[in-house]
């Protein structure tokens, strides 16, 4: 049991890593807040599937729960992309 945990753990921490490095932190990247919303849904989703199944079940439910709050992540950070005001050039230091 023990032995599932520390590695689906790590199985996330590794994907975490992955998916952070798809962005670019040069320049302003107006679906971030999507992007962030999506992985850190699909690793809650994933880990409550994966607590909340039953014994035989776990991996299957892991998957669903990854996939669903990845698509509720997604959605709450592209609304909060949508609310939030463009960025503005104001030239920085002159």
């Amino acid at each position: 049991m023990k032995h599932a945990i520390v590695k689906f753990t790590l199985m996330a921490v590794i994907g975490t890593v992955l998916f952070s490095g798809c962005t670019n932190s040069n320049t302003p990247n107006p679906n971030s807040g999507a992007q962030t919303g999506a992985v850190v849904g699909a690793l809650a989703g994933s880990t409550i599937g994966y607590n909340n199944s039953g014994r035989h079940s776990r991996g299957g439910s892991a998957v669903v729960g990854g996939l669903l709050g990845a698509a509720v992540g997604a959605g709450i950070g592209n609304a909060v992309d949508n609310n939030n005001q463009p960025p503005q050039n104001t030239g920085g230091w002159q």
